[in-house]
């Protein structure tokens, strides 16, 4: 009879000198965890973070929820990428919480979003910056913040290019909520109403 594995605690382990060959031997090794672990890796650095629990689950369905009644509402046409892995060999692989396309399908999403319970150190934004990922939106401590790829790299921005109108503390304030069908409701009447 075998001892069953104790239950992983959340929280991020770091390791460097990591190269692209070793990091796909580890994620090959931890597949079977499932989503209970997330792996990123950038440049010989790969973060492993475990496990995804309840808060981290709540904020980003609650977020997306709030995202897509938004450009529903707004008549945007938009596609759920989900959270698949966005990989550039050799370089950089990460994978967001939730992805969207605007306007048309696409191989890579215009926006993607990253739940931070724990932080590592890792800076998220350069995992997408070799696929050139538009936007990268961050949950961490119950602020929403957005980084706009131009030229020069991510940069912090108050909007969306893709939500000029949205402001993103009328969105935290229904996200702070704590029901999350009365959050969705509410921030639809909001919309109607004309209150972003």
């Amino acid at each position: 009879m075998t001892t069953p594995a104790p239950p992983l605690v959340e929280g991020i382990s770091t390791l460097h000198g990591v190269d692209w060959e070793q990091f796909k031997t580890i994620e090959a090794a931890l597949a079977h965890l499932g989503k209970g672990v997330k792996l990123s890796y950038f440049n010989g650095v790969l973060e492993i973070m475990s496990p995804i629990g309840p808060r981290h689950e709540d904020v980003k369905s609650t977020l997306g929820l709030l995202l897509e009644a938004y450009m529903r509402e707004k008549g945007i046409r938009f596609y759920v990428c989900g959270g698949f892995t966005l990989e550039s060999p050799k370089t950089a692989s990460g994978t967001p919480d939730e992805s969207y396309a605007i306007g048309t399908r696409k191989k890579i999403p215009d926006i993607v979003i990253e739940v931070i319970i724990t932080s590592g150190r890792l800076h998220k934004t350069e995992i997408y910056r070799p696929k050139q990922v538009p936007e990268v939106w961050f949950w961490k401590k119950g602020q929403i913040t957005l980084f706009h790829l131009e030229e020069q790299g991510y940069v912090q921005r108050e909007r969306s290019v893709f939500f000029p109108d949205l402001e993103l503390l009328m969105l935290q304030r229904y996200l702070d909520l704590a029901d999350q069908y009365d959050a969705v409701s509410e921030f639809v009447e909001a919309i109607r109403r004309g209150d972003q």
